[in-house]
């Protein structure tokens, strides 16, 4: 009887072992890239919270992340290391991790790289973003019809294509409805960086902007706009309420859905490498809360042009569009091609300063 029980622990033991190895095995780990703190309340923040979203959707995902990391070479190192634990999935989540993890998929095949805002592809390495262009456009109406200036500061990062469109969506949606209004833009010339931001929303303040719209990663312009008792438009996220007064509207991500549905492909053996640009109807970007202070008609014109974009039934870069010096960039009736969107690197009229080059 003592040698019965003795055999069937060792079988229950082996068996117990297996299920766990094979439970092992079906986990997937994927790794996070931020370019800024997880909890910068910007960018990389919306990054975590679709992190996040994944662990909670997909309890077969292991996820982990890793902060403030150097764009360029130096991230290769924290790449290779994540693959070197297990990680077959890698997630870089700004634009300056292109060329590291373009150099990395090649030296492993059997890994997944997905890189945000970038153009660069492998057989295992895809790109994604979303066309924040579209909410730009919608946060450029409600600003146009709130402005009593007529002056509104842009506090942008870098001048790269991504940036110029979502200044240039945003201001053909304040022309669209206050052509006297202009859109004024100082470079900070970082993703992250508060005491530039702020100083540049201070600036605008001095010369009569009464709406500051963040184009960073952190809220120090929006605290700049409250402290100056004037509106203001956020990025990255919707952050209502926690300047209700302050905000007019938020051009937010929501990432998480496209971390849930590469993870599931991936899961089901259907993942393909491409160059996904997801719009309003995807929900990967979308129009925050509106403030209190947005009187009700601005809210409905506002909302049917949302679900006009989502129905295919209005374009943001349809024509006529001039550049700044009166130029006609896009004929009547015509649509500005997504690869020159991709590559935007003029102004349109309306807006009021320089590209550098």
């Amino acid at each position: 009887m003592r040698r019965l029980l003795v055999f069937l622990v060792l079988i229950l033991s082996v068996l117990g072992f297996g299920l766990s190895s094979q439970a092992k095995q079906d986990k997937i780990k994927a790794a996070f890239l931020y370019v800024g703190p997880h909890n910068d309340g910007g960018w990389s923040q919306a990054h975590d919270e679709g992190r996040m979203y994944l662990q909670k959707h997909l309890p077969y995902v292991i996820t982990s992340y890793s902060e403030s990391v150097p764009e360029g070479a130096a991230c290769e190192k924290i790449i290779r290391d994540y693959i070197h634990k297990g990680y077959k999935v890698i997630f870089g989540t700004s634009f300056g991790f292109m060329d590291s993890m373009y150099n990395v998929a090649k030296d492993y095949p059997d890994v997944i790289f997905e890189h945000c805002s970038g153009y660069k592809t492998r057989k295992n390495m895809g790109t994604y973003f979303g066309r924040m262009y579209q909410v730009d456009y919608l946060a450029g109406l409600v600003a146009g019809m709130m402005t009593k200036t007529n002056y509104i500061g842009f506090v942008a990062p870098f001048p790269i294509p991504e940036v110029v469109r979502e200044i240039d969506s945003f201001t053909i949606g304040v022309r669209e409805v206050n052509p006297k209004a202009e859109v004024h833009v100082i470079w900070t010339n970082s993703w992250f960086n508060p005491v530039k931001e702020r100083s540049a929303a201070e600036t605008f303040i001095a010369n009569k902007a009464d709406i500051i719209v963040s184009g960073c990663d952190s809220p120090a312009s929006i605290e700049a706009a409250k402290a100056a008792g004037i509106h203001a438009i956020a990025y990255d996220r919707d952050i209502h309420d926690k300047f209700p007064k302050t905000i007019l509207t938020s051009r937010a991500w929501n990432w998480g859905v496209f971390y849930v549905k590469v993870l599931k492909e991936i899961k089901n053996g259907t993942w393909k490498s491409n160059q996904y640009w997801g719009g309003l109807e995807t929900g990967i970007v979308k129009l925050g809360k509106f403030g209190d202070d947005v009187p009700e008609k601005v809210k409905k014109y506002v909302l049917k042009r949302a679900e006009q974009i989502k129905e295919g039934k209005f374009k943001v870069f349809s024509g006529p569009i001039y550049n700044q010096q009166g130029k006609l960039m896009v004929k009547e009736g015509q649509e500005l091609p997504d690869k020159d969107k991709l590559s935007l690197q003029w102004f349109v009229k309306g807006v009021i300063g320089s590209i550098p080059h």
